[in-house]
């Protein structure tokens, strides 16, 4: 039976898949599923490099530390690398970054400092210069730096590169990427370059990242935010060679994140948010072709990593990307509508074991008790501890025991400024039509409400 010395041993040779399920004009479009990767991400190439390029160097002392700036991925290739080597590993990380990743580091046993994403390059809470800082301070410490690591590049051009030209049998049009460090471009395009110049190397940029503007006007225009995690930069990283990108799309979160979803539903293939930016930017391309190409993308990691934002139907609301039906009424405010079965709710009858179960896995503090469609009552953490402390029997009690009916109840065309009495006394606003339950509204739903009228 063949296997494998270790999990080091599973990073590269990842499938190749032509998409049938997509407009993509005269051209054929495939994917590259880096998602494949042992840490879900194209970043084990860079993050099991880098550290052998530390290594080969001296840079490294044994069981000693390593410091990175990541906003994830790249963090992940270096723990399982540093896992096996036995090395230290602190990462300086965005607080933009999901928490499937933050919960998967941690998993790993690597150290985790996380900082502003509000903040550009010389902040002193920027993550990069805040990385650089600590392992300047900490003897002992490798900063090994992915933004300006030569190994960073080099490895895209001497793997990842002739995989794509083995897989394609030389035959490639077109090569589309992001850019988060500039290793998998410059990387990628060096290689075709000299084997094929007439290789195209197109680039998809988020919106709010200024790399597309480089590339299209000459020009650095200022930076804004974008949720698209791994890609999209307010500076060119020293790793980015611009030079060899001949087309650039700026796509938008909205495009980017319903894409990578569409690409689940009609491929079945599980990416993650850059995985959609870089497949729109090729749709894009694939259209405006006159002539057949063969084209290729990657997806740079797996959908699991982004399960609580875009895969989640209420943060991409909550963001504005997914708009439900507007009533122009207080029904516009609630977050999970009672009627699309979206609300968590308990039972008067239910133990309070229960009620307690119900709130840890959907992570609510309180929940209203319904008796068929009317709203009898509402309980949450506080009225289940008073019940319980010192009689845990109790927790098989039923809700009713321990709810309180003093709720606080606004017909569903009642002004928005009602709210604010009910949230200054603490309590959440359940909205009725008449008697029928349509929902609750909490502050934080009133926040993004006024955050989205505003934008």
């Amino acid at each position: 039976m063949a296997g494998y010395g270790n999990v080091l041993d599973l990073i590269g040779d990842t499938p190749l898949v032509r998409l049938h399920k997509f407009d993509t004009g005269r051209c054929e479009l495939f994917a590259k599923l880096e998602s494949h990767n042992p840490g879900g991400s194209i970043k084990d190439r860079i993050g099991l490099r880098m550290i052998e390029a530390a290594e080969t160097a001296q840079e490294l002392a044994q069981g000693g530390m390593i410091v990175e700036a990541t906003a994830g991925n790249t963090g992940l290739g270096l723990a399982l690398a540093a896992l096996h080597k036995g090395y230290r590993l602190l990462l300086v990380i965005p607080d933009k970054m999901s928490q499937e990743k933050v919960y998967h580091l941690r998993a790993l046993g690597v150290e985790i400092l996380m900082t502003r994403s509000d903040v550009g390059k010389g902040h002193p809470e920027y993550y990069q210069d805040m990385a650089k800082r600590i392992a300047a301070e900490t003897p002992g410490a490798y900063y090994i730096d992915q933004f300006s690591n030569p190994a960073n590049p080099r490895t895209h051009e001497t793997w990842t590169a002739p995989e794509i030209w083995d897989q394609m049998e030389g035959r490639v049009d077109a090569v589309v990427c992001g850019v988060g460090t500039g290793g998998t471009l410059t990387g990628i395009g060096r290689f075709m370059q000299r084997v094929a110049p007439d290789v195209r190397m197109v680039l998809a940029d988020p919106k709010g990242s200024v790399l597309a503007d480089i590339v299209t006007t000459g020009t650095h225009g200022e930076a804004g935010s974008w949720l698209v995690e791994g890609i999209g930069e307010d500076f060119v990283p020293a790793n980015c060679d611009l030079r060899l990108v001949s087309h650039a799309y700026t796509i938008s979160d909205a495009e980017s994140l319903l894409t990578a979803r569409d690409l689940l539903r009609r491929e079945g293939i599980f990416g993650g948010s850059s995985a959609g930016t870089l497949l729109a930017a090729a749709l894009r391309y694939c259209r405006e072709q006159k002539s057949a190409q063969r084209v290729i993308t990657l997806v740079p990691d797996v959908g699991s990593k982004y399960l609580s934002k875009m895969f989640n139907d209420y943060w991409l609301m909550e963001q504005g990307i997914l708009t439900p039906e507007r009533k122009g009424d207080l029904s516009d405010l609630i977050a999970r509508r009672h009627r699309e079965g979206a609300t968590i709710t308990i039972g008067p009858d239910d133990m309070l074991s229960t009620a307690l179960a119900r709130m840890k896995l959907y992570d609510f503090q309180q929940l209203p008790v319904l008796e068929g469609e009317n709203v009898v009552g509402i309980i949450d953490e506080s009225d289940i501890l008073l019940t319980v402390y010192g009689h845990e029997e109790r927790f098989r009690e039923p809700v009713r025991r321990a709810m309180s009916t003093r709720i606080e109840t606004l017909q569903v065309d009642a002004d928005v400024g009602d709210l604010l009495p009910i949230f200054d006394k603490g309590f959440v606003a359940i909205v009725l039509d008449r008697t029928k339950f349509l929902g609750l509204i909490t502050r934080y739903d009133l926040l993004t409400y006024l955050r989205r009228r505003a934008q």
